[in-house]
């Protein structure tokens, strides 16, 4: 009887569901990397907890299939808004029951890092970005000499990593003998009816946020060579009044929409009034360059054409799939010339849109989840 009961003791723990915690610095009304990583997760039958931080106007959150946390801080920005973030993020971190650590981003690593040796718990580690290469950083040397300490401090202890692109996952293993599997940021399949995939308007569309570097600035200007165009701009961001200024100077601003941040729930409803999206972030940084950003992957999903930089991962989708063009000179009339192009050449809409559904069907989370269940199968999970 003995042995009979230590057998279903251990039985009835085993079949305890995993207790994940997953944690990002930002607001979580945007973030669909994460959003589609819990969805995922709890496929296991996992407990999936998200944590992030409520600004003074964050919205209410839609209700999701996971439980959610936002930490309220003192500071928004800065040296101290880090510090802060991580030091109650380990707190709430170390005192919260979790099986798996989930840090996304370099800016969440510290305190996952070092609540998972205390705890003595699995750690994965999600680099959305190559932080240390991002324009805010890059031009900032002591910020930046902080984040590569950081950097070299941790990530070379780390197991679990994955990133958004091959090029970023070589860096990390160049710099750092670490292997980094690659996630790309594409969106669930999207089933589009004849009515959207025929649609033709001249609507540009622009999602994303608002910051430095993601060519904003020149699909604002190219607007003056485009009489009958409109533009939205859908997402918010630091430089957001600097762009409404350029509109307003570039006398254009009657064809510019500025949505504001839009939760990514809500999106759908606008992007397809485009017939063409944007995804032409400037080559300042390794970050940029080597970017796969989420637009480019929803663009697609919804049969949008593309004009992307010419810049390696995202002009070689393009070019591999025939799905837009890939700008070659960052110039304002060629852009409007590409977007003309795309916009009101009939036969090239038409090819252009069948290119866009086979690489709907292959560029989708259903094929590329299978790779994120893979490396938590290594750390226990079963799906």
């Amino acid at each position: 009887m003995k042995y009979l009961h230590l057998y279903l003791h251990e039985t009835r723990i085993k079949k305890l569901p995993k207790r994940i915690v997953i944690s990002v610095i930002n607001d979580l009304v945007t973030d669909y990397r994460v959003h589609r990583t819990c969805n995922t997760l709890i496929k296991s039958g996992a407990e999936v907890l998200l944590v992030g931080r409520k600004l003074p106007k964050s919205p209410e959150l839609a209700s999701r299939p996971y439980k959610i946390r936002r930490l309220n801080l003192i500071f928004s920005k800065g040296p101290f808004f880090y510090a802060e973030y991580n030091i109650r993020l380990f707190i709430f971190l170390l005192f919260t029951k979790a099986d798996i650590l989930v840090s996304n981003d370099l800016d969440t690593l510290t305190a996952n890092y070092i609540a998972s040796k205390i705890k003595k718990k699995p750690l994965v580690f999600d680099s959305h970005e190559y932080f240390t290469e991002l324009p805010e950083v890059i031009d900032r040397k002591y910020v930046k000499k902080i984040w590569l300490f950081i950097e070299k401090l941790i990530i070379p202890n780390l197991k679990h990593c994955y990133t958004v692109s091959d090029s970023i996952a070589a860096e990390y293993k160049k710099n750092y003998g670490v292997t980094f599997a690659v996630i790309r940021n594409v969106s669930p399949y999207c089933e589009v009816g004849k009515e959207l995939l025929n649609r033709v308007s001249k609507t540009i569309l622009y999602q994303g946020a608002l910051n430095k570097g993601r060519g904003i600035e020149l699909a604002i200007k190219s607007m003056k060579y485009l009489d009958d165009y409109k533009l939205i701009i859908a997402g918010d961001g630091y430089i957001a009044s600097e762009l409404r200024n350029l509109a307003d100077k570039e006398n254009v601003s009657n064809k510019i929409v500025f949505t504001g941040r839009i939760p990514f729930e809500n999106l759908f409803n606008i992007s397809i009034q485009a017939s063409v999206g944007l995804s032409i972030e400037e080559d300042i940084g390794l970050n940029y360059r080597y970017a796969l950003p989420n637009k480019l992957f929803s663009y697609i999903q919804l049969r949008l054409p593309v004009i992307v930089s010419d810049l390696p991962e995202m002009s070689k989708i393009v070019n591999d799939y025939k799905i837009g063009h890939v700008l070659k000179a960052r110039d304002s009339f060629l852009l409007a010339q590409n977007i003309r192009e795309i916009c009101e050449n009939l036969n090239f809409i038409k090819e252009l849109r069948k290119n866009l559904d086979i690489a709907a069907r292959e560029l989708c989370w259903e094929n590329e989840e299978n790779k994120l269940k893979d490396i938590y199968r290594k750390i226990g999970l079963v799906f």
